[in-house]
């Protein structure tokens, strides 16, 4: 076995060693509840926008697209628009005319101004709108129609009903190897009430509605690698491939 074959082996197992310590995962969520009392999360820039993510998390998705390339990048949630630049940003580095599709239902003004003013918004088309319309699924749809790999990002309202019906609106259009990436599930983990000014909670959150999709769609599989390795993540179990059409 040459050095870089040993080093991916030696990487393997230690993450499944340490994707089961319950103790680990627990300490890590106690971590980031604590640090969600100074919202950790809005510390981080991505080429000038805000991103709202944990570090762990922009790293893993550095990972899945320069691994599987993908040409449309389908992103529900906007805010201040870090996200979406950041898949702009990659798209820019893998070459031809890759695009990011963003959807929210209220665009602030000075976020589109500032995303909009940006150097890589050549490469988004952002619509305004309810993610679950018949309309814009159809719009959507019409442009990953027309692409060769299209991954999927739902990081908008985190309510189960809503959550399950982006996963069955969107999830067909995720081409096989590539991913659909399903932020927030952490909220399952958190204490109950804790975003009681939300409607979300646990029970009712983008882990049950994962949960659903998984127990009625065979397409997908969790990547436990991945998964198992980041800890500190607002996406357990949230990193999807998709495995046959």
């Amino acid at each position: 076995m040459n050095s870089a074959d040993e080093f991916r082996k030696e990487r393997t197992e230690a993450i499944a060693r340490m994707s089961a310590d319950g103790e680990l995962m627990q300490k890590s969520i106690d971590w980031m509840i604590h640090a969600d009392r100074y919202k950790y999360t809005y510390n981080y820039r991505w080429l000038g926008r805000p991103i709202i993510k944990h570090p762990n998390d922009i790293v893993a998705m550095q990972e899945i697209i320069w691994e599987t390339k993908p040409d449309l990048i389908v992103e529900t949630g906007i805010a201040h628009g870090g996200s979406v630049i950041f898949s702009a940003s990659m798209l820019e580095l893998l070459g031809g005319d890759g695009m990011v599709m963003a959807i929210d239902i209220d665009i602030r003004e000075h976020n589109r101004r500032e995303i909009e003013a940006h150097p890589l918004f050549r490469r988004v088309r952002m619509i305004e709108g309810p993610s679950t319309a018949p309309e814009i699924a159809e719009l959507v749809r019409d442009e990953a129609s027309r692409r060769g790999r299209v991954m999927v990002v739902l990081d908008s309202n985190h309510a189960h009903d809503h959550v399950l019906a982006e996963l069955r609106l969107y999830a067909p259009l995720v081409s096989v190897g590539a991913y659909l990436i399903l932020p927030d599930t952490f909220i399952e983990y958190f204490p109950p009430g804790y975003y009681a000014d939300r409607p979300w909670d646990v029970g009712n959150n983008p882990m049950t509605a994962l949960r659903a999709f998984m127990a009625e769609n065979g397409d997908f599989e969790i990547d436990r690698e991945l998964c198992g390795k980041l800890m500190i993540t607002e996406g357990y179990d949230g990193y999807l491939k998709r495995t046959r059409a």
